[in-house]
């Protein structure tokens, strides 16, 4: 495995991993641990969440050792969202004692310089990924343009909320209805 530039020791080597490696997010009496709520809020198995976990971890150790800005995907971004919740543990003890400094989210400020930016940072991200730990999983670090171009259009929608109809099948059934429809009237038309 190869280094990433301003790393002076592979990963398993370096402190801050350690230190990330043996940290637990959240308080250890909790009802329900950070990978059970993650997976809970996301719609994900525990498997699912358990990697995220780890590539959450993964994207901090890069925040802090790359030299340049990262940007997380879609699924490391929202264990980070859910991680700001546990404010004292991200920030007085996580921040301090496994990173060794703050790590903010800032948000895009919107338009099409900020989206450039976003798309750049993001591919370097991927770059220093693979630099540091090898290929990423694609399926929770997709290519620049999917995240940054067709993955911010998706609306995160909560279930007891909205029915959910995947877009086949209700065009299939909307193709029925029309035709029934249509079938319907035309036989009403001959009846008169």
């Amino acid at each position: 495995m190869s280094k990433a530039p301003g790393l002076s020791r592979p990963p398993a080597d370096h402190p801050v991993w350690i230190a990330l490696s043996h940290y637990s997010i959240g308080p250890e009496d909790a009802e329900l641990s950070f990978a059970q709520r993650l997976a809970r809020e996301n719609g994900w198995s525990p498997a699912e969440a358990e990697r995220v976990i780890e590539e959450y971890r993964r994207f901090c150790f890069l925040a802090v050792t790359a030299e340049h800005p990262v940007t997380p995907s879609d699924q490391v971004d929202q264990a980070w969202h859910l991680h700001l919740t546990y404010t004292r543990d991200y920030w007085e003890r996580f921040c301090p004692q496994v990173l060794g400094r703050a790590l903010h989210h800032g948000p895009t400020a919107g338009g099409r310089e900020e989206g450039h930016r976003y798309f750049t940072q993001y591919a370097e991200t991927l770059r220093s990924y693979e630099r540091v730990f090898g290929t990423p999983p694609a399926d929770l670090w997709p290519d620049a343009g999917r995240r940054l171009l067709q993955d911010h259009k998706a609306r995160r929608v909560h279930p007891r909320d909205a029915f959910i109809v995947p877009r086949r099948p209700f065009r299939i059934a909307l193709l029925v209805a029309f035709a029934a429809l249509f079938l319907l009237v035309l036989w009403a038309f001959l009846r008169s």
